[in-house]
Protein backbone atom coordinates (compact mmCIF):
# COMPACT_ATOMS: atom_id res chain seq x y z
CA UNK A 1 0.00 0.00 0.00
CA UNK A 2 2.91 2.40 0.65
CA UNK A 3 3.53 2.84 -3.04
CA UNK A 4 0.17 4.43 -3.56
CA UNK A 5 0.81 7.35 -1.20
CA UNK A 6 3.92 8.57 -3.08
CA UNK A 7 4.98 10.61 -0.03
CA UNK A 8 1.67 12.48 0.27
CA UNK A 9 1.05 13.83 3.78
CA UNK A 10 -2.29 14.91 5.26
CA UNK A 11 -3.03 17.45 7.97
CA UNK A 12 -6.26 17.61 9.98
CA UNK A 13 -6.41 20.78 12.08
CA UNK A 14 -9.36 21.51 14.35
CA UNK A 15 -11.64 24.41 13.46
CA UNK A 16 -11.53 26.67 16.55
CA UNK A 17 -14.87 28.19 15.64
CA UNK A 18 -17.73 29.12 17.99
CA UNK A 19 -18.11 27.07 21.16
CA UNK A 20 -21.11 25.22 19.73
CA UNK A 21 -19.05 23.96 16.78
CA UNK A 22 -17.87 20.56 18.03
CA UNK A 23 -17.22 18.80 14.72
CA UNK A 24 -13.96 17.29 13.55
CA UNK A 25 -13.23 14.41 11.20
CA UNK A 26 -13.47 11.10 13.01
CA UNK A 27 -10.84 8.37 13.54
CA UNK A 28 -12.02 6.00 10.74
CA UNK A 29 -11.11 8.53 8.04
CA UNK A 30 -7.68 9.12 9.55
CA UNK A 31 -7.13 5.34 9.90
CA UNK A 32 -8.04 4.85 6.22
CA UNK A 33 -5.34 7.30 5.10
CA UNK A 34 -2.76 5.69 7.36
CA UNK A 35 -3.66 2.27 5.95
CA UNK A 36 -3.07 3.69 2.46
CA UNK A 37 0.50 4.50 3.49
CA UNK A 38 0.08 8.22 4.15
CA UNK A 39 1.64 10.12 7.03
CA UNK A 40 -1.27 11.85 8.80
CA UNK A 41 -0.85 14.76 11.21
CA UNK A 42 -3.84 15.56 13.44
CA UNK A 43 -4.01 18.55 15.74
CA UNK A 44 -4.03 17.73 19.44
CA UNK A 45 -7.57 17.89 20.78
CA UNK A 46 -9.19 16.78 17.53
CA UNK A 47 -12.60 15.23 18.17
CA UNK A 48 -12.64 16.31 21.82
CA UNK A 49 -15.96 18.10 21.36
CA UNK A 50 -17.52 14.73 20.53
CA UNK A 51 -15.81 12.80 23.31
CA UNK A 52 -12.76 11.50 21.42
CA UNK A 53 -9.21 11.48 22.78
CA UNK A 54 -5.97 11.90 20.84
CA UNK A 55 -5.29 8.20 21.47
CA UNK A 56 -8.41 7.25 19.49
CA UNK A 57 -6.73 8.58 16.33
CA UNK A 58 -3.43 6.75 16.79
CA UNK A 59 -4.08 3.60 14.79
CA UNK A 60 -0.48 3.25 13.61
CA UNK A 61 2.93 4.90 13.64
CA UNK A 62 1.86 6.88 10.55
CA UNK A 63 -0.57 9.03 12.60
CA UNK A 64 1.02 11.90 14.52
CA UNK A 65 -0.55 14.26 17.08
CA UNK A 66 0.87 17.75 16.48
CA UNK A 67 0.15 21.43 17.03
CA UNK A 68 -2.05 23.52 14.74
CA UNK A 69 0.76 24.98 12.64
CA UNK A 70 2.18 21.52 11.90
CA UNK A 71 -1.24 20.23 10.84
CA UNK A 72 -1.47 23.12 8.34
CA UNK A 73 2.00 22.50 6.87
CA UNK A 74 1.14 19.21 5.14
CA UNK A 75 0.67 18.44 1.44
CA UNK A 76 -3.09 18.14 1.85
CA UNK A 77 -4.97 19.99 4.60
CA UNK A 78 -8.52 18.84 5.37
CA UNK A 79 -10.77 20.95 7.61
CA UNK A 80 -14.55 21.06 7.42
CA UNK A 81 -15.35 24.77 7.55
CA UNK A 82 -13.25 27.35 5.76
CA UNK A 83 -10.28 28.30 8.02
CA UNK A 84 -10.81 32.05 7.75
CA UNK A 85 -7.75 33.94 8.96
CA UNK A 86 -5.57 30.84 8.67
CA UNK A 87 -5.16 30.43 4.91
CA UNK A 88 -1.60 31.75 5.25
CA UNK A 89 -0.72 28.70 7.37
CA UNK A 90 -1.16 26.50 4.27
CA UNK A 91 2.00 26.06 2.19
CA UNK A 92 2.11 27.45 -1.34
CA UNK A 93 1.37 24.57 -3.70
CA UNK A 94 -0.40 22.52 -1.03
CA UNK A 95 -4.02 21.43 -1.34
CA UNK A 96 -6.71 22.75 1.01
CA UNK A 97 -9.95 20.74 1.15
CA UNK A 98 -12.74 22.54 2.95
CA UNK A 99 -16.24 24.00 2.60
CA UNK A 100 -14.97 27.03 0.70
CA UNK A 101 -18.13 28.23 -1.07
CA UNK A 102 -16.35 29.55 -4.15
CA UNK A 103 -19.50 30.81 -5.94
CA UNK A 104 -20.46 33.27 -3.19
CA UNK A 105 -16.91 34.19 -2.06
CA UNK A 106 -15.09 35.79 -5.03
CA UNK A 107 -12.71 37.63 -2.69
CA UNK A 108 -11.77 34.35 -1.01
CA UNK A 109 -11.11 32.75 -4.39
CA UNK A 110 -8.76 35.56 -5.36
CA UNK A 111 -6.95 35.29 -2.02
CA UNK A 112 -6.47 31.53 -2.35
CA UNK A 113 -5.07 31.96 -5.85
CA UNK A 114 -2.71 34.71 -4.68
CA UNK A 115 -1.45 32.38 -1.95
CA UNK A 116 -0.89 29.61 -4.51
CA UNK A 117 -3.17 27.18 -2.68
CA UNK A 118 -4.57 24.34 -4.80
CA UNK A 119 -8.00 24.45 -3.15
CA UNK A 120 -10.92 22.04 -3.39
CA UNK A 121 -14.34 23.10 -2.14
CA UNK A 122 -16.15 20.24 -0.42
CA UNK A 123 -19.39 21.96 -1.33
CA UNK A 124 -18.50 22.09 -5.04
CA UNK A 125 -17.46 18.43 -5.46
CA UNK A 126 -20.21 17.12 -7.74
CA UNK A 127 -21.02 14.05 -9.79
CA UNK A 128 -21.63 14.11 -13.54
CA UNK A 129 -25.24 15.24 -13.00
CA UNK A 130 -24.31 18.14 -10.74
CA UNK A 131 -25.24 16.47 -7.43
CA UNK A 132 -23.03 17.24 -4.45
CA UNK A 133 -21.09 14.26 -3.09
CA UNK A 134 -20.24 15.70 0.33
CA UNK A 135 -23.49 17.05 1.69
CA UNK A 136 -26.00 16.45 4.44
CA UNK A 137 -29.16 17.93 2.95
CA UNK A 138 -31.46 15.92 5.19
CA UNK A 139 -29.83 17.25 8.36
CA UNK A 140 -29.99 20.82 7.06
CA UNK A 141 -33.74 20.54 6.55
CA UNK A 142 -34.68 18.50 9.61
CA UNK A 143 -32.49 20.39 12.09
CA UNK A 144 -33.67 23.73 10.72
CA UNK A 145 -37.35 22.81 10.78
CA UNK A 146 -37.03 21.31 14.26
CA UNK A 147 -35.69 24.63 15.56
CA UNK A 148 -38.35 26.59 13.69
CA UNK A 149 -41.23 24.55 15.11
CA UNK A 150 -39.78 24.79 18.62
CA UNK A 151 -39.91 28.58 18.20
CA UNK A 152 -43.42 28.42 16.79
CA UNK A 153 -44.61 26.39 19.78
CA UNK A 154 -43.19 28.99 22.18
CA UNK A 155 -44.69 31.91 20.28
CA UNK A 156 -48.05 30.38 19.29
CA UNK A 157 -49.77 28.23 21.93
CA UNK A 158 -52.40 27.22 19.37
CA UNK A 159 -49.85 24.87 17.80
CA UNK A 160 -50.84 22.16 20.27
CA UNK A 161 -54.58 22.90 20.20
CA UNK A 162 -56.96 20.36 18.59
CA UNK A 163 -59.19 23.30 17.66
CA UNK A 164 -56.74 25.01 15.33
CA UNK A 165 -56.59 24.74 11.54
CA UNK A 166 -53.62 22.99 9.87
CA UNK A 167 -50.28 24.76 10.25
CA UNK A 168 -49.37 26.49 6.99
CA UNK A 169 -45.79 26.13 5.76
CA UNK A 170 -44.36 27.71 2.61
CA UNK A 171 -41.12 26.22 1.29
CA UNK A 172 -39.29 28.39 -1.24
CA UNK A 173 -37.08 26.12 -3.34
CA UNK A 174 -37.60 22.60 -4.67
CA UNK A 175 -34.03 21.28 -4.78
CA UNK A 176 -32.55 18.56 -2.57
CA UNK A 177 -32.87 20.60 0.60
CA UNK A 178 -36.30 21.89 -0.33
CA UNK A 179 -37.54 18.32 -0.83
CA UNK A 180 -36.24 17.27 2.59
CA UNK A 181 -37.77 20.41 4.06
CA UNK A 182 -41.20 19.37 2.79
CA UNK A 183 -40.97 16.02 4.56
CA UNK A 184 -39.60 17.59 7.74
CA UNK A 185 -42.33 20.24 7.77
CA UNK A 186 -45.11 17.68 7.52
CA UNK A 187 -43.73 16.17 10.77
CA UNK A 188 -43.11 19.47 12.61
CA UNK A 189 -39.36 18.95 12.14
CA UNK A 190 -39.41 16.12 14.67
CA UNK A 191 -41.04 12.69 14.35
CA UNK A 192 -41.65 12.45 18.11
CA UNK A 193 -43.49 15.78 18.17
CA UNK A 194 -45.52 14.68 15.16
CA UNK A 195 -46.54 11.40 16.82
CA UNK A 196 -47.48 13.16 20.05
CA UNK A 197 -49.66 15.78 18.38
CA UNK A 198 -51.35 13.15 16.23
CA UNK A 199 -52.20 11.10 19.33
CA UNK A 200 -53.83 14.16 20.85
CA UNK A 201 -55.92 14.74 17.72
CA UNK A 202 -54.17 17.95 16.67
CA UNK A 203 -54.52 18.81 12.94
CA UNK A 204 -51.40 18.38 10.82
CA UNK A 205 -49.34 20.57 8.53
CA UNK A 206 -50.11 21.90 5.07
CA UNK A 207 -46.97 22.46 2.99
CA UNK A 208 -46.85 24.51 -0.20
CA UNK A 209 -43.64 24.40 -2.27
CA UNK A 210 -42.87 27.19 -4.72
CA UNK A 211 -40.11 27.44 -7.31
CA UNK A 212 -38.55 30.29 -9.28
CA UNK A 213 -41.66 30.95 -11.36
CA UNK A 214 -43.54 31.95 -8.18
CA UNK A 215 -40.74 33.34 -6.01
CA UNK A 216 -40.32 35.97 -8.75
CA UNK A 217 -44.06 36.80 -8.72
CA UNK A 218 -44.41 39.60 -6.18
CA UNK A 219 -48.20 39.66 -6.13
CA UNK A 220 -48.37 35.92 -5.48
CA UNK A 221 -45.73 36.13 -2.74
CA UNK A 222 -47.64 38.86 -0.92
CA UNK A 223 -50.75 36.68 -0.81
CA UNK A 224 -48.74 33.63 0.19
CA UNK A 225 -46.93 35.39 3.03
CA UNK A 226 -50.19 36.44 4.64
CA UNK A 227 -51.20 32.75 4.80
CA UNK A 228 -47.91 31.35 6.15
CA UNK A 229 -47.06 30.28 9.69
CA UNK A 230 -43.55 29.00 8.82
CA UNK A 231 -41.63 30.46 5.86
CA UNK A 232 -38.72 28.27 4.69
CA UNK A 233 -35.95 29.59 2.46
CA UNK A 234 -34.30 26.69 0.60
CA UNK A 235 -33.68 28.58 -2.63
CA UNK A 236 -30.75 28.57 -5.02
CA UNK A 237 -30.72 32.07 -6.45
CA UNK A 238 -29.26 32.96 -9.84
CA UNK A 239 -28.68 36.51 -8.59
CA UNK A 240 -27.69 36.71 -4.91
CA UNK A 241 -27.38 40.51 -5.08
CA UNK A 242 -31.16 40.89 -4.89
CA UNK A 243 -33.35 39.53 -2.06
CA UNK A 244 -36.37 37.39 -2.82
CA UNK A 245 -38.35 38.78 0.10
CA UNK A 246 -38.00 42.49 0.86
CA UNK A 247 -37.86 43.42 4.50
CA UNK A 248 -41.07 45.45 4.36
CA UNK A 249 -42.89 42.37 3.04
CA UNK A 250 -42.31 40.60 6.36
CA UNK A 251 -45.15 42.68 7.81
CA UNK A 252 -47.49 40.50 5.74
CA UNK A 253 -46.60 37.40 7.76
CA UNK A 254 -48.81 36.69 10.81
CA UNK A 255 -47.22 38.10 14.00
CA UNK A 256 -46.54 34.58 15.33
CA UNK A 257 -44.87 33.38 12.11
CA UNK A 258 -41.34 31.94 12.07
CA UNK A 259 -38.78 32.25 9.26
CA UNK A 260 -36.67 29.11 8.75
CA UNK A 261 -33.45 30.06 6.95
CA UNK A 262 -31.79 26.99 5.41
CA UNK A 263 -29.65 28.94 2.92
CA UNK A 264 -27.73 31.26 5.26
CA UNK A 265 -26.07 33.30 2.54
CA UNK A 266 -23.87 36.02 4.05
CA UNK A 267 -24.09 39.78 3.75
CA UNK A 268 -21.13 40.69 1.50
CA UNK A 269 -22.08 44.23 0.58
CA UNK A 270 -18.59 45.29 -0.56
CA UNK A 271 -18.26 42.44 -3.06
CA UNK A 272 -18.82 43.03 -6.77
CA UNK A 273 -21.57 42.05 -7.21
CA UNK A 274 -22.71 42.16 -3.57
CA UNK A 275 -24.33 39.21 -1.80
CA UNK A 276 -27.39 39.75 0.37
CA UNK A 277 -29.71 37.42 2.28
CA UNK A 278 -32.61 35.85 0.36
CA UNK A 279 -34.95 37.26 3.02
CA UNK A 280 -33.82 40.83 3.55
CA UNK A 281 -32.77 42.01 6.97
CA UNK A 282 -32.79 38.75 8.92
CA UNK A 283 -29.82 37.86 11.15
CA UNK A 284 -27.42 35.01 10.41
CA UNK A 285 -26.99 32.37 13.11
CA UNK A 286 -24.36 29.82 14.04
CA UNK A 287 -24.09 26.82 16.34
CA UNK A 288 -23.90 29.05 19.42
CA UNK A 289 -27.11 30.87 18.58
CA UNK A 290 -29.52 29.88 15.84
CA UNK A 291 -32.89 31.24 17.01
CA UNK A 292 -33.69 34.94 17.06
CA UNK A 293 -36.85 36.50 18.41
CA UNK A 294 -37.90 39.92 17.16
CA UNK A 295 -36.08 41.74 19.97
CA UNK A 296 -32.92 39.61 19.96
CA UNK A 297 -29.61 41.58 19.92
CA UNK A 298 -28.61 39.49 16.89
CA UNK A 299 -30.66 41.82 14.71
CA UNK A 300 -28.24 44.64 15.59
CA UNK A 301 -25.42 42.72 13.88
CA UNK A 302 -27.08 43.05 10.47
CA UNK A 303 -25.17 45.67 8.40
CA UNK A 304 -26.70 49.09 9.10
CA UNK A 305 -27.46 49.75 5.43
CA UNK A 306 -29.76 46.70 5.34
CA UNK A 307 -33.34 47.43 6.50
CA UNK A 308 -34.52 45.44 9.54
CA UNK A 309 -37.59 47.43 10.57
CA UNK A 310 -40.05 44.59 9.92
CA UNK A 311 -39.26 41.48 11.93
CA UNK A 312 -40.49 37.98 12.57
CA UNK A 313 -38.86 35.22 14.63
CA UNK A 314 -35.98 33.54 12.74
CA UNK A 315 -34.25 30.15 12.89
CA UNK A 316 -30.94 30.49 11.04
CA UNK A 317 -27.66 28.56 11.33
CA UNK A 318 -24.59 28.64 9.12
CA UNK A 319 -23.98 25.00 10.02
CA UNK A 320 -27.33 23.25 10.50
CA UNK A 321 -25.81 19.73 10.24
CA UNK A 322 -23.57 20.53 13.23
CA UNK A 323 -26.55 20.54 15.60
CA UNK A 324 -25.93 16.77 15.88
CA UNK A 325 -22.14 16.73 15.34
CA UNK A 326 -21.16 13.06 15.54
CA UNK A 327 -23.96 11.92 13.26
CA UNK A 328 -22.95 14.64 10.80
CA UNK A 329 -19.26 13.72 10.76
CA UNK A 330 -19.94 10.01 10.38
CA UNK A 331 -21.75 10.84 7.14
CA UNK A 332 -19.15 13.34 5.89
CA UNK A 333 -16.36 10.83 6.61
CA UNK A 334 -18.07 8.11 4.56
CA UNK A 335 -18.70 10.53 1.70
CA UNK A 336 -15.17 11.90 1.71
CA UNK A 337 -13.32 8.58 2.06
CA UNK A 338 -13.44 7.47 -1.61
CA UNK A 339 -12.47 10.97 -2.75
CA UNK A 340 -9.39 11.07 -0.54
CA UNK A 341 -8.50 7.52 -1.54
CA UNK A 342 -8.61 8.62 -5.18
CA UNK A 343 -6.46 11.64 -4.35
CA UNK A 344 -3.86 9.35 -2.79
CA UNK A 345 -3.95 6.93 -5.73
CA UNK A 346 -3.31 9.83 -8.13
CA UNK A 347 -0.42 11.18 -6.02
CA UNK A 348 -2.15 14.47 -5.28
CA UNK A 349 -4.41 16.94 -7.05
CA UNK A 350 -1.91 17.50 -9.88
CA UNK A 351 -2.47 13.88 -10.92
CA UNK A 352 -6.26 14.10 -10.92
CA UNK A 353 -7.58 13.95 -14.49
CA UNK A 354 -10.70 15.93 -15.46
CA UNK A 355 -11.65 13.01 -17.75
CA UNK A 356 -10.54 10.28 -15.36
CA UNK A 357 -12.53 8.05 -13.03
CA UNK A 358 -15.82 9.07 -11.41
CA UNK A 359 -14.15 10.42 -8.27
CA UNK A 360 -11.35 12.09 -10.25
CA UNK A 361 -13.89 14.02 -12.29
CA UNK A 362 -15.73 15.02 -9.13
CA UNK A 363 -12.55 16.22 -7.41
CA UNK A 364 -11.57 18.25 -10.45
CA UNK A 365 -15.01 19.91 -10.59
CA UNK A 366 -14.64 20.93 -6.96
CA UNK A 367 -11.21 22.48 -7.44
CA UNK A 368 -10.11 26.00 -8.32
CA UNK A 369 -8.49 24.43 -11.39
CA UNK A 370 -11.99 24.00 -12.85
CA UNK A 371 -13.08 27.54 -11.92
CA UNK A 372 -11.03 30.02 -13.95
CA UNK A 373 -13.60 32.81 -13.58
CA UNK A 374 -15.28 32.35 -10.18
CA UNK A 375 -17.80 35.16 -10.30
CA UNK A 376 -21.18 33.35 -10.12
CA UNK A 377 -23.23 33.72 -6.94
CA UNK A 378 -26.22 32.22 -5.24
CA UNK A 379 -25.50 28.66 -4.12
CA UNK A 380 -26.72 27.17 -0.88
CA UNK A 381 -24.38 27.30 2.09
CA UNK A 382 -24.58 24.49 4.66
CA UNK A 383 -21.68 22.95 6.41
Amino acid sequence: MDGLAQGLTFGFPTMHKEAGERRDFLPPLIHLLADLGCEVFVESGIGSGMGYRDEDYLSSSRVHVVDEDSAYRQDVVVVLRAPIGKFEKVRRGATLISMLHFPTRPTRVRHLKELGIDAVGLDTIEDDEGRRLVVNSKAVAWNGLEAAFEMLERRWPQLTSPARAPVRVTVMGAGDIGKHAVEAATKYGNAERSDLLRRYGVPGVEVVTIGRNLTSDDAYLWRRLSATDVLVDATQRHDASVPLIRNDWLRLLPPHAVICDLVVDPYLLDADPPTVRGIEGIPQGNLDRYTFDVDDPGWDLVPPQVPTGHRRAVASCYSWPGVHPKRCMELYGKQLAPLLETLVQRGGLAGVRPDGSFHERALHRGSLRARPHPVAVGELVHT
